[in-house]
């Protein structure tokens, strides 16, 4: 007897598994090998602009990638580093085998019991999961149950036009519980992701490519930081040419993609190769990250050019890119095409509306990357044991955090496309920053009762340190103390939002540390807030506002291809029609609201 059983050893079930059983739940991982546990099924790198912001998060709440990232870490870049901090992305490179071992480590750690075995079916007594029935004939009895198969459910491999049954490269896919999905009415359709050949390092001629190497370890993905680093490589750059496009589009009939052969929709964000080549045609080269899967591997995985294509087509088309000219295939690329369900269903703990102690968790929901699937992992989990033990529901708020943008996203309007986290799906984005999670989120982790001593020690010591230097800041300074020549006197906070008077203002304030960073941010922040904030307001005021019958969507500054598509196949009469549309970010209704009270 379980209070809580986990079906998936993914990044969702392990944060799951891991988060019910810090609250004091009893909990089953049921998996095919306890020995994949955190398998990194795609690339190897964690974290990136509105990805790391919820790794961050999940971080504050002791979750588990954060910390074997840390462990596993290879390469590391902050992306957007030229922009304000509020869109920073903290990124690294990981170590498979070292990420992997890291996860099972800290899933064993947290208590929970791995039983391998299939899961052919879920016992619903009524309208209330009471357990599942294994392959083997065997039961196990629960109170509550999180789905997390990933890509397993009802899944089919396709690499060119042979098609395999399977979730990942020699592994089963979960039919038995796909069949009762179906039966249930709780599958909703099929989706498609896919992942690149990897390439043999050793045969790459890294000395033609441009190198990225590695940032100093100045930060870390946890707040808790490492006691040791593994050493850094260097990853490259590349870019295909004309040649591959032409090769590409030569094979275009032996693409399942394009015979009609995968019906689900991929990841906008992340599309395959030659769904580039064909989609914009116009390109002359598309980029290619070159990024080694661990210390002890010659393996390299090629961000860029995700594919299904036929294994000779996708070596042919590798040696037309430069620095890849000898380079060989050791693992092509393949696509895989799995069943997912409406999160529409699913309310704000991640708890199925039609059966009772039924969670759901990462892309059985329709969402596409390891951050997604782990964020979601936690929520499940801290609510999966609060329904089995009877604790109170752990609800994530979009105002504070992105794991609440998410799952609001998610169980509001549900998907159409595999869905990717990114900072324009934030109304409060300037708020929601990477670097103020634990500020944020540190009362709601340590009222959840699933954290460690060592983490509320550092979540009380960080608002201690963050409200004496945000008492710094309010310090009164005359201007012509930093430079100026009047005798006006304003708060360290206010010069510092002035250009003239910033690095006097920061000479004052002496050697920053990650608190006054953040206090810093905050005051850059503040004026914008209040002005968001007041943005809002407006666009509630507003929400009858009528949009032109002719309006072009496409005219308006800052809407992505995709909000164009969307508004403008959906035609919405008004400003709230608009909020409505099935996707659309705050971001573009922002944007949509602006440029229509600007016209009016």
């Amino acid at each position: 007897m379980f209070d809580v059983i986990v079906l998936g050893g993914g990044h969702a079930g392990c944060e799951a598994a891991a988060s019910a059983a810090r609250r004091g739940a009893r909990v089953g991982l049921v998996t095919f090998d306890a020995t994949n546990l955190g398998q990194m099924s795609c690339n190897p790198s964690i974290g990136g602009v509105g990805k790391g912001h919820l790794v961050r998060e999940l971080d504050v709440f002791d979750g588990l990638m954060a910390g074997a990232a840390d462990e596993a870490t290879i390469h590391r870049r902050m992306l957007n580093r030229s922009k304000g901090s509020a869109v920073f992305g903290p990124r690294v490179q990981a170590d498979r085998p070292a990420y992997r071992s890291a996860i099972s480590r800290m899933v064993d750690e947290a208590g929970v019991t791995n039983v391998e075995g299939e899961v052919a079916r879920m016992v619903v007594v009524g309208s209330h999961i009471v357990g599942v029935d294994l392959a083997t004939g065997d039961h196990l009895a629960c109170r509550a149950l999180v789905i997390a198969t990933g890509t397993f459910l009802g899944a089919t491999l396709f690499c060119g036009m042979h098609r395999v049954a399977g979730g990942r490269v020699g592994e089963r896919s979960a039919l038995g519980l796909a069949n009762q999905f179906a039966e249930l009415g709780l599958a909703e359709g099929r989706l498609k992701t896919g992942t690149p050949p990897r390439l043999d390092g050793r045969t790459i001629d890294w000395a033609v490519l441009e190198r990225q190497t590695s940032e100093p370890a100045t930060w870390s993905m946890s707040a808790l930081r490492p006691a040791r680093r593994l050493p850094q490589v260097d990853c490259a750059v590349t870019r295909t040419t004309s040649e591959t496009h032409a090769l590409i589009a030569a094979n275009f009939d032996k693409s399942p993609l394009f015979a009609g052969v995968i019906e689900g929709r991929g990841p906008r964000y992340c599309p395959s190769i030659e769904d580039k080549v064909k989609r914009f045609a116009e390109r002359e080269s598309h980029q290619i990250f070159l990024e080694p899967e661990g210390l002890g591997s010659s393996d390299v995985y090629p961000n860029g050019i995700s594919t299904s294509l036929p294994a000779d087509v996708q070596q042919a088309f590798v040696r037309t890119i430069p620095g890849l000219e000898r380079t060989t295939i050791t693992k092509p690329g393949y696509a895989v095409e799995y069943a997912y369900c409406d999160p529409r269903r699913l309310d704000a703990r991640l708890g199925h509306g039609d059966v009772e102690g039924l969670f759901l968790a990462g892309q059985v929901n329709g969402t596409t990357g390891y951050e997604e699937a782990a964020a979601q992992g936690l929520v499940a989990g801290l609510n999966a044991a609060a329904h089995s033990i009877d604790l109170a529901p752990v609800i994530f708020d979009r105002a504070s955090s992105y794991i609440g943008v998410m799952v609001d996203d998610l169980t509001l309007h549900g998907v159409t496309e595999p869905y990717r986290m990114m900072t324009a799906r934030a109304e409060f984005r300037l708020h929601l920053r990477a670097d103020n999670a634990m500020t944020r989120l540190g009362a709601a982790a340590i009222a959840a009762s699933c954290i460690s001593d060592a983490r509320r020690n550092a979540i009380e010591a960080t608002a201690r340190a963050i409200k004496l230097a945000h008492d710094r800041l309010t310090i009164l300074a005359p201007e012509h103390e930093l430079g100026g020549t009047g005798a006006d006197k304003r708060s360290l906070a206010e010069w510092l939002r002035r250009p003239a008077t910033r690095h006097a203002a920061l000479d004052r304030l002496g050697p920053l540390d990650d608190a006054l960073d953040e206090a810093i941010a905050d005051a850059d922040y503040a004026p914008y807030l209040e002005r968001q904030r007041a943005e809002w307001q407006s666009l509630d005021r507003d929400r009858a506002l009528a949009l032109p019958a002719a309006f072009s969507f496409a005219a308006v500054p800052g809407l992505s291809t995709e909000m164009i598509e969307l508004l403008s196949d959906a035609r919405p009469a008004t400003i709230d029609q608009a909020a409505r549309v099935r996707g659309i970010t705050p971001a573009a209704l922002s944007a949509l609201h602006f440029a229509i009270a600007k016209a009016a």
